[in-house]
């Protein structure tokens, strides 16, 4: 019975720790393999010595994630432009809390959490997204209080999220979509021009497995025309299926049933679209058809 209670007890928090891990390593697959790790290691603890377990959890989890991310080499090997891994996220939170997940889970979020060293990262999300307190974030990091301050602060300006964690409204994210979709079907783009801001820019990730663009376009006079040109000849067969990607809503394009893109959006104070990213990886393409329950 003591077994049985233990593994509900990490199944409870099971989606918390793979957003956790997911945000601070921007790869599912990685996640995965982390939270994994935090199970072993929990089957393996003498728990009746354990005060905290969410707190104990925590810990285990954050420093498998930054043991992983400092492990990894730098991204200058990779093929082309680099994206996070796209997840299809629910929760079963409200849609106020829905609201703060797709913020804190956005494309353009996680890409900005790129510049920050590894414990930056582990200590900024776990202030400013899952508001642990410090003493808690101390533990997990093995550093001093007022040392995780600095990092928080230090992350606080380099990611200057304020000007990125931005949701658009439900009717607006759908106009988009439907814009995109008809200059994809039609090659005119002057309605879904009127919903990007200026300095729009777009970028794919192929991985160096398929064909894409090797680099991101900026403007409106570069993207436009690829949008309804080349992306209207490469999609014209596709199948659009319209799903949540990172928290808000996107489009995965299948062929024979086989998702081989998926289409998602950055969006500014005034919801223009301000980054279209569109994800080629086969690998990263791989999980994305399955429900991924975090917090």
């Amino acid at each position: 019975m003591n077994e049985l209670h233990d593994l509900a007890s990490f199944e409870k928090k099971r989606p918390y720790l793979l957003g956790l891990a997911y945000r601070i390593l921007g790869s599912l697959a990685d996640a995965e393999d982390a939270v994994q790790d935090t199970f072993i290691k929990w089957q393996g603890a003498d728990r009746t010595a354990i005060v905290d377990p969410p707190a104990w959890l925590t810990t285990a989890c954050t420093r498998r994630c930054i043991d992983i991310l400092s492990a990894r080499h730098t991204r200058v090997d990779y093929v082309g432009a680099w994206l996070p891994e796209p997840i299809h996220a629910v929760t079963e939170a409200t849609p106020e809390s829905d609201l703060e997940l797709a913020s804190s889970l956005s494309t353009a979020f996680l890409l900005l959490l790129e510049r920050l060293t590894p414990k930056e990262r582990a200590a900024y999300l776990l202030h400013e997204i899952f508001s642990r307190p410090y003493p808690e974030i101390a533990a997990a990091l093995g550093m001093q209080e007022a040392a995780c301050r600095k990092l928080v602060s230090r992350a606080r300006t380099s990611v200057g999220e304020d000007r990125m964690r931005h949701v658009a409204s439900r009717e607006r994210q759908e106009e988009l979509l439907a814009a995109f979709r008809s200059a994809v079907a039609t090659g005119v783009t002057e309605p879904l021009a009127a919903l990007l801001s200026d300095d729009i820019a777009l970028t794919a990730d192929g991985g160096g497995k398929v064909t894409t663009i090797e680099r991101a376009l900026s403007g409106k006079p570069e993207v436009l025309p690829f949008v309804a040109e080349r992306l209207r000849n490469w999609w014209s067969s596709y199948e659009w299926q319209l799903v949540r990607i990172n928290g808000a809503l996107g489009a995965l394009l299948l062929e024979n049933g086989q998702i081989v893109a998926a289409l998602s959006f950055a969006f500014d104070a005034e919801g223009r679209a301000t980054g279209i990213f569109i994800m080629r990886n086969p690998d990263k393409l791989a999980r994305l058809s399955a429900e991924v329950f975090l917090s």
